[in-house]
């Protein structure tokens, strides 16, 4: 039984971190990609020995990490919890103003610095089941951070809880809190054999309740068409524009399948996130995503082909073709340990929580984790409209999750 009388500290630790611009560079070659991490990582490092983790610490790459001694005489598996400091690159993470709205009643909530910004009840259908709540957004001139501040926050909270009471028996916890995780680099640095954990869960996830142990394969893809530049003025029937080429390469991927924009649920896709480039060469960098790690070859193989098509159409051009191992679904590996999801959907039952068990159209650092040897799911931390303005969290999700950790870490304890 939870302690009605404890006073839980997630939100102010939440609305504290969310100050600390951690925000990743993608486009950095560093690690961290920003140093500018390390000030919330060092943070946490003197928070976590302050509610009593006394070897936290924080590695050369940004890593922190901390342990709660097991209080069983019981053999429990050593399990971690794990949430990222870095925010995304798409929004800006500096100077977040954030504003609670108490007492949630219903419709659109319109963000006050930009009341263009509004987050709407027809196209957020989880603010049905958030009335009455207390509701955290930005100002509207940034993101919130939620993604992921409100996992950081809540495992603090939980472990703070559970040095608080000792009387709830568990066995090792291992805490670690990543930089990274949003340009694809989380894992990067990431010492398994060090951190200790058999089995670990990203406290990264959205609506109360989810339970995530099925993630996209994922490669990338980089092209690079070759054209030849010569003086404009005298160029007729001599310059091959790689522009143009790459231009015409993507006029030919298909209009009404196989992107983003038009797959949902378990369809994968082949989607171009960036192009650069001059008369001589013009580079396309693509990510490509399935459920299926099969399917990701048939999609390599197609991009490949429509290459070869779209050169044809400009004797003298060349390409370039370079496919990058991303991660891959993370369900091959929890498949073979399915006590991992078990214990935690038995957990939420325990909370009156009805579990989600859902496939994620992306990754986490869980899905590189779990091929390392640390099998990883990932489980709700709250917040909605990751990456951008309109980021929200409830209080009473961030509760929630807290629970979730505390109840999950007894439910080790009693089944082993």
């Amino acid at each position: 039984m939870f302690d009605s009388n404890y006073k839980f500290t997630c939100v102010d630790r939440f609305l504290k971190y969310v100050k600390v611009d951690t925000q990743s560079n993608e486009d950095s070659e560093t690690f961290p990609s920003d140093p500018k991490q390390l000030e919330l990582s060092r943070q946490l490092v003197d928070e976590l020995k302050q509610i009593g983790l006394v070897d936290a610490e924080i590695d050369e790459y940004g890593y922190v990490m901390a342990t709660l001694p097991s209080n069983t005489e019981k053999n429990v598996p050593v399990i971690g919890f794990i949430s990222h400091v870095d925010t995304s690159p798409a929004v800006t993470g500096k100077d977040v103003n954030p504003i609670i709205h108490k007492n949630y009643q219903g419709g659109d909530i319109v963000l006050p610095k930009d009341p263009t910004k509004i987050i709407d009840a027809a196209n957020n259908p989880e603010l049905k089941d958030m009335i009455g709540m207390d509701i955290i957004t930005t100002d509207g001139t940034t993101l919130l951070g939620a993604d992921d501040k409100a996992g950081i926050a809540e495992i603090m909270d939980a472990m703070n809880y559970l040095i608080q009471h000792p009387e709830i028996k568990h066995g090792t916890i291992r805490v670690c809190f990543t930089p990274d995780e949003e340009v694809g680099r989380g894992t990067e640095k990431f010492n398994v054999a060090k951190y200790g954990a058999k089995y670990a869960y990203t406290i990264d996830g959205s609506t109360r309740g989810e339970v995530e142990t099925e993630t996209f394969s994922a490669d990338a893809v980089v092209i690079k068409f070759h054209g030849k530049n010569v003086h404009p003025g005298y160029a007729k029937h001599k310059m091959i524009n790689s522009l143009k080429i790459a231009s015409r390469f993507l006029e030919m991927l298909p209009k009404e399948t196989l992107s983003p924009e038009t797959t949902e649920l378990r369809e994968g896709y082949v989607h171009p996130t960036s192009m650069n480039g001059n008369e001589t060469l013009t580079t396309i960098k693509f990510i490509i995503r399935d459920f299926y790690a099969d399917k990701l070859k048939e999609f390599e193989a197609f991009l490949k082909d429509l290459c070869e098509k779209t050169v044809s159409q400009f004797p003298g051009s060349t390409y370039d073709f370079e496919v990058i191992q991303q991660y891959r679904n993370m369900k091959y590996i929890l498949n073979d340990h399915p006590q991992v999801e078990q214990f935690a959907i038995e957990a939420l039952n325990r909370l009156n929580i009805k579990p989600i068990q859902s496939a994620i159209r992306g990754g986490t650092d869980g899905s590189r984790l779990s091929y390392m040897g640390l099998p990883t799911p990932n489980l709700f931390a709250g917040g909605h409209n990751f990456h951008g303005y309109l980021e929200y969290v409830a209080v009473q999700d961030m509760e929630a999750s807290v629970k979730l950790i505390i109840t999950l870490a007894q439910v080790w304890e009693e089944k082993s």
